[in-house]
């Protein structure tokens, strides 16, 4: 991924280029047109830099001047109040906990299951936690078609962490059947934003080839 054009800054992100933790952080890296110096990690092989900022060595790894965060929530969420425009996450405090909440509810439902069907080597298990992941993101059509965005008539960091895992089911093996129509248009939509077409890398690109 090249350099994000936009605002000055001086940010460096230790990302992988299929991760979808990694994607979500630059999906709001583009949403917001931050200027960062991107740092492709691939397997096992991991830059010096990174080894030595971060005690888990993990991606993605965000570096601000003096600060190094290396949770992808933590992330997203600080870029979002470090540059404030467009804001990703509601105002209003009791509307805020409910975003909050549902980041919570999509990382711990959806990342955890994409997670297990990417670490699996059993076929019985591949099939297995595909079709609970399947279930689990049909069963929420009813929520996609209540507003433009999830929860949301404004694109926000919910929709930056549900997106990279659509993006991913085709290459999971998982189609979206006719019956949820609100999902498809709801992957439609947001797959056609510019932000989100900048968000990808060329191996992520190639996932829907």
């Amino acid at each position: 991924m090249a350099i994000v054009a936009g605002r000055h800054s001086i940010m460096t992100l230790f990302s992988s280029p299929t991760c979808f933790y990694s994607h979500r952080t630059r999906l709001v890296l583009a949403e917001k047109n931050i200027r960062i110096d991107v740092v492709n990690v691939e397997g096992t092989d991991l830059p010096e830099d990174l080894l030595d900022l971060n005690p888990y060595h993990s991606v993605p790894t965000l570096v601000d001047r003096d600060l190094v965060l290396y949770d992808s929530r933590v992330i997203i969420e600080y870029l979002d109040e470090r540059f404030p425009h467009p804001p990703l996450m509601p105002v209003d405090p009791v509307t805020r906990a409910q975003f909050r909440l549902a980041l919570y509810r999509i990382e711990k439902d959806w990342y955890s299951l994409a997670d297990q069907l990417e670490a699996a080597s059993d076929p019985k298990q591949v099939s297995r936690t595909r079709k609970i992941l399947e279930e689990s993101i049909v069963a929420s059509a009813e929520v996609f078609g209540v507003k433009k965005f999830f929860l949301s008539d404004d694109f926000s960091l919910v929709d930056c962490s549900i997106a990279p895992i659509l993006w991913r089911l085709e290459s999971y093996g998982i189609e979206i059947s006719d019956h949820a129509q609100s999902i498809r248009s709801y992957m439609n939509d947001v797959f056609s934003r510019p932000s989100f077409q900048e968000s990808l890398t060329e191996l992520e690109q190639e996932m829907h080839q």
